[in-house]
């Protein structure tokens, strides 16, 4: 076509899209990595919490929820 650039026989408006679409996808998971730290973080405080608040209520001779 004449106007367009072509790399290599790769449309140019073709090789910008599939850039930007694995941007996207890359982004995307950085995100999801980070919200899922947080999670976790969130997770170990709450299982920290349960174990120390456990600890000091014995019901015959097993710490709550634990079976260790």
């Amino acid at each position: 076509m004449p106007g367009r650039r072509s790399y290599g026989g790769v449309d140019a408006v073709m090789l910008l899209i599939v850039v930007l679409l694995i941007a996207l996808i890359l982004g995307g998971a950085g995100f999801a990595w980070h919200v899922l730290w947080w999670i976790a973080l969130a997770v170990l405080v709450v299982w920290l919490l349960g174990f120390v608040l456990s600890s000091g209520s014995a019901a015959g001779g097993r710490r709550g929820w634990y079976r260790w």
